[in-house]
C-alpha cells in the first residue's frame, strides 16, 4: 500500500525538510519511499513543496496527482492543493497563517497554530516539525520516535544546537492534533 504526502508552503517555511525527515524515517523503518522536491526560483519567499510517497513495496511512480495527505504552511499552498486531496484524506494546515474556512467535508482538516507553537520552542522555524508531529498522530503513518532518530541522524551540523527543541516541537504538534478541538463555526 502507498501513501502519498504533500508538503507545501513559502520558501525558507521548511517545507522541503519536514519531506526529507520523513522520508529518512520511513527509510529506517523499512519502508520504501521517494521524495520529489520542487521550489520556484527565489530562495526565500518564493513556494516550495515536496511529494513523499511511502509503501511497503517498492514505489510505481513517485508523481502524484490527488495526495492522500497535504501539509500546507500557508495560504497560497491550502488554495492550491485542498482540492485535490483525496477524498477521506487529511489536510493539515498551518492555522496560525491560513484563516479562511475549507470548504471541503470529505476530507479530515487539521488546524494547527503552528507558528505560534514554534515561538513558544523559542523559533518560528520550527513551525514545519510543528506540523509534521501534528500530521503523525493524525495519520498514524510512522512513530514519532522513528522522526525523532532521522532528526538526530540528518539535523545539519550547523543546527545541531536546535536538535532539543525540534524534538520539543515535534512531540507538541503530535500532542496537539491528539487533543480535542472544537467544530470551526460554519461559514455564513
Amino acid at each position: 500500500m502507498e501513501t502519498a504526502i504533500i508538503f507545501s508552503g513559502f520558501g525558507g517555511q521548511g517545507a522541503l525538510f519536514a519531506g526529507q525527515l520523513l522520508t529518512y524515517a520511513a527509510l529506517e523503518a523499512g519502508l520504501h519511499v521517494t521524495w520529489i522536491p520542487s521550489y520556484g526560483p527565489e530562495m526565500r519567499g518564493g513556494t516550495a513543496h515536496c511529494t513523499v510517497v511511502v509503501g511497503d513495496e517498492p514505489i510505481g511512480s513517485p508523481l502524484v496527482r490527488n495526495p492522500d495527505m497535504v501539509v500546507a504552511m500557508n495560504l497560497p499552498s491550502t488554495d492550491k492543493y485542498e482540492p485535490l486531496v483525496k477524498p477521506g484524506g487529511i489536510l493539515v494546515i498551518n492555522d496560525s497563517l491560513v484563516e479562511r474556512p475549507i470548504q471541503r467535508e470529505d476530507i479530515t482538516v487539521l488546524r494547527v497554530p503552528a507558528n505560534d507553537i514554534a515561538l513558544q520552542h523559542g523559533n518560528v522555524r520550527l513551525a514545519n516539525v510543528v506540523l509534521l508531529g501534528a500530521l503523525l498522530a493524525q495519520s498514524q503513518l510512522l512513530p514519532l520516535d522513528m522522526v525523532e532518530q532521522a532528526l538526530e541522524k540528518h539535523l545539519p551540523e550547523r543546527h545541531q544546537h536546535l536538535l532539543p527543541a525540534n524534538k520539543a516541537a515535534l512531540r507538541e504538534g503530535a500532542g496537539y492534533a491528539r487533543r480535542p478541538h472544537p467544530a470551526p463555526a460554519a461559514s455564513p
